[in-house]
């Protein structure tokens, strides 16, 4: 079998037109906005021309410069506005710049933004955090990648074992130990993309398909692995969801070989007020939450159960005098606390995770039905408000799957095509995000879009 009929028979779309479409939206892209061909050089002491050097990964032939985003609405330096479904990739999830945390952050501003002390807002928010999540001891980061650093350290403190568990495929930000992967083959090895990593992370960290309890079970055997770290739905690929019981299986496991369970909401927090582990009754040790938990302000959490807390302190107690390795100089700060209490308080309401809610229903029924109308073997998933379209036709088991359904050149030219028609979607895979301030408009044009490009794709 040649390379395009493999594409077409796995993806369900010809590369010709794929390349087509591409052609066509690219055009488009770059005959309606000089000024943003322009800024693409005038960035000159960007490496890339971008702050960070993935913001080169998206969809369009030079990077999208933002003007304003503003509730669920992006403008472009050349006018254009986008329905945005991307909500910096959970980050905003909640809508950019909610008026509640916009004015704490302006009250704070004129009272100091870094102190390295706790302001009057911290002991809030540890109280808002404890009701919202369920663990009674709460510590503040500034990334989510920094919380689950954290957290790891914590989990090897408390229990003495140097190793970590990790599910293939997951994605816990920056974490550098956490880039591990399955190969094809089965091998087990650094991920292939990593840079600049010299060390065999494999020394350290285990990793096993997710869903896969026979397989923690023989990872767990020989009690090392200090902690698991989780996802409770993988999401930074095609959207990997749990199989019945795979949770309450893993919690059993971990518990009778003495090893802490870490649940990374960061993604998750989409399916409600207190996440995926509060919907579904879980009952980590240790859960991390960043992104979106102060309204799109640097910030994330890492709280810990009774034990687990009681545990840490006995262990710095016992520790030489000396940096404990965990913290920041900017974490906890009082820019930090003030858009937290904000956020819990006033942002992400039970009212607004239900509006989030019905949206993601109908849009995750309409991008099903334009899958449908024209035949292709995808289906789509939901956690929440947080929707994906999975080019496969049942739902995914682990990685090893997502990776077999990810069509880089076609994800591409779909995101593009969807840009120029006004709506903006993840770069990284076909996620989508509904926000307190999206609208059943927005969704319907959403829905409409992706009908007439799967058209072009396939008529």
């Amino acid at each position: 079998m040649d390379v395009v009929t493999s594409f077409l028979e796995r993806s369900g779309v010809a590369p010709a037109r794929v390349a087509a479409l591409r052609s066509e939206a690219e055009a488009l892209y770059l005959g309606t906005r000089p000024k943003t061909r322009a800024a693409a050089g005038a960035a000159a002491h960007l490496l890339q021309g971008v702050p960070m050097h993935w913001m080169v990964d998206w969809s369009t032939p030079v990077p999208l410069v933002v003007s304003e985003a503003t509730g669920a609405r992006l403008t472009d330096i050349d006018g254009h506005g986008y329905d945005d479904f991307c909500l910096g990739d959970t980050a905003a999830l909640f809508g950019h710049g909610p008026a509640p945390v916009a004015e704490a952050i302006s009250r704070q501003a004129h009272r100091g933004l870094a102190t390295m002390l706790p302001s009057p807002d911290a002991a809030a928010v540890g109280d808002l955090l404890n009701a919202r999540f369920g663990l009674p001891y709460w510590q503040i980061a500034t990334t989510a990648t920094d919380a689950n650093r954290f957290a790891l350290r914590a989990a090897r403190a408390i229990t003495g074992r140097p190793r970590i568990l990790i599910f293939d495929g997951a994605y816990h930000g920056a974490v550098d130990e956490t880039f591990v992967s399955i190969s094809a083959n089965g091998r087990v090895a650094n991920r292939a993309g990593l840079l600049g990593e010299p060390r065999d992370l494999t020394l350290l960290t285990r990793v096993v398909p997710f869903n896969d309890l026979d397989a923690v079970e023989t990872a767990l055997a020989d009690n090392t692995i200090a902690c698991v770290i989780t996802e409770p739905v993988m999401t930074n690929c095609a959207m990997v969801l749990p199989q019945p019981g795979f949770h309450e299986g893993l919690r059993e496991i971990t518990r009778r070989h003495g090893t802490l369970l870490l649940i990374d909401e960061t993604h998750t927090l989409s399916t409600g007020p207190g996440g995926y582990t509060r919907a579904h009754g879980l009952e980590p040790d240790l859960f991390v939450v960043g992104k979106a938990i102060a309204g799109g302000i640097p910030a994330a959490v890492w709280g810990m159960s009774n034990e687990a807390a009681i545990r840490l302190l006995q262990a710095r107690e016992a520790a030489p005098a000396g940096h404990s390795g965990m913290g920041t100089t900017l974490s906890g700060s009082p820019l930090q606390l003030a858009a937290l209490r904000a956020t819990l308080e006033q942002v992400a309401t039970d009212h607004a995770y239900a509006h989030m809610e019905a949206l993601a229903k109908h849009l995750k029924a309409g991008l099903a039905g334009a899958i449908n109308e024209v035949g292709l073997p995808w289906h789509v998933a939901r956690c929440g408000a947080r929707v994906e379209v999975v080019r496969a036709p049942a739902p995914l088991r682990d990685g090893g799957q997502s990776r077999a359904v990810n069509f880089a050149a076609l994800e591409a030219t779909i995101h593009l095509a969807l840009l120029v028609r006004g709506v903006l979607i993840s770069p990284f895979h076909d996620m989508m995000l509904t926000s307190p301030a999206t609208t059943q408009a927005q969704v319907d044009n959403l829905i409409a879009a992706t009908r007439d490009v799967l058209q072009r794709l396939t008529a």
